[in-house]
């Protein structure tokens, strides 16, 4: 069996099949992330961090599969970069780094305080994963575009000069959809 396979039993194994998240489970909302970095282009590392990008909890998402101290276990199982990449995306402290990632390249640690700064090669796969995840949380609870989708359209914005062109595409295509299914909304309800 491949990596992807043997990486979807692990999940399952973990309990990621019973964690609530929106559009179902903690489970599916992760093998979306991994394929849809798939249907975009993105690298087989960065695909399969999508699939265990929670793994340590996240900034937006505290329940952990893993203690991030056992990183060992998923470096087996997902290979160095990968893992590098699930940490960094799960120790990310998104308000003190988000905003100006496009221009330091540097990344705040939640878990040590520590600041990452990021290789070239870091770069895009970080934001493909952070963009990619955001999106599936909009399609699947559109209720955030109401709350935050002109933050994300900015954010987006400004991390399109180190975002995949097809990962920036798929962004303003599905923020600018749901933000017209989120206005024909308020209109009805106005009505």
């Amino acid at each position: 069996m491949g990596a992807d396979s043997d990486v979807r039993r692990w999940l399952r194994q973990r309990g990621a099949e019973t964690i609530q998240h929106p559009g179902g489970t903690l489970y599916a909302h992760l093998c979306r992330v991994h394929d849809r970095l798939g249907e975009l282009g993105c690298g087989g590392d960065a695909q399969l961090a999508g699939l265990t990008h929670a793994v340590y909890g996240t900034d937006g998402f505290e329940v952990t599969l893993l203690d991030r101290t056992d990183r060992a276990s998923l470096r087996d199982l997902v290979g160095d970069d990968a893992e590098a990449l699930v940490y960094l995306y799960g120790a990310c402290d998104r308000r003190r780094t988000w905003r100006q990632l496009a221009t330091t390249r540097q990344v705040v640690d939640r878990f040590t305080d520590q600041t990452w700064n990021l290789s070239a090669g870091q770069v895009r796969p970080f934001v493909d994963l952070s963009i990619v995840n955001e999106l599936d949380v909009i399609e699947q609870d559109p209720s955030v575009v109401d709350r935050h989708g002109q933050y994300f359209r900015s954010l987006f914005a400004d991390w399109a000069p180190v975002a995949s062109p097809l990962v920036t595409s798929e962004a303003q295509r599905l923020l600018v959809r749901e933000h017209r299914i989120c206005g024909d909304r308020r209109t009805v309800r106005a009505g």
